[in-house]
C-alpha cells in the first residue's frame, strides 16, 4: 500500500493541533488576565490563532479524506480528525474531547490501512 503524503502531513498537523489544544486554555486565561492588569486586547487575537489552527486542521482532514478515498485507504483518521478540530472550532470548551478525538484519528491515518473491499497489493 502506497504511503500519502497528504495523511502524513495531515498527520502531523493533527499531532500540532492536539500540543496547542492543550496548551490553549492556560495561554487563553493568562492573556485575559494580562489584559484586565495590563490594559491591553490581546486576548481575542490569541483566540483566533487556535481557532484558525482547528479550522487548518479540518481542511487538510477533508482534503486527506478525498485523497485516501481515491486510493482506496481507509477514511477512519480523517474523518476522526474532521471531527476532532470542528469540536475545537465550535468551543474550546471541548479542548479535552477533541484531543482524545484527533489522537485516535491520528493513528489510524499514520496506519495507512487498506478499505475492507480491497485487497492489500504487495
Amino acid at each position: 500500500m502506497k504511503n500519502l503524503k497528504i495523511n502524513i502531513w495531515t498527520g502531523i498537523l493533527d499531532i500540532i493541533n492536539c500540543i496547542l489544544f492543550a496548551i490553549s486554555w492556560p495561554v487563553i486565561f493568562s492573556t485575559a488576565a494580562s489584559d484586565a492588569f495590563g490594559g491591553t486586547n490581546l486576548t481575542s487575537g490569541t483566540g483566533v490563532f487556535f481557532y484558525v489552527m482547528a479550522a487548518l486542521g479540518i481542511i487538510l482532514n477533508i482534503v486527506a479524506l478525498i485523497k485516501s478515498r481515491k486510493n482506496n485507504i481507509s477514511i477512519v483518521g480523517p474523518v476522526l480528525g474532521i471531527i476532532g478540530n470542528a469540536l475545537f472550532l465550535i468551543t474550546a470548551a471541548m479542548a479535552f474531547p477533541a484531543i482524545v478525538v484527533i489522537i485516535i484519528g491520528t493513528v489510524f491515518i499514520f496506519l495507512h490501512q487498506p478499505t475492507k473491499n480491497t485487497k492489500a497489493i504487495n
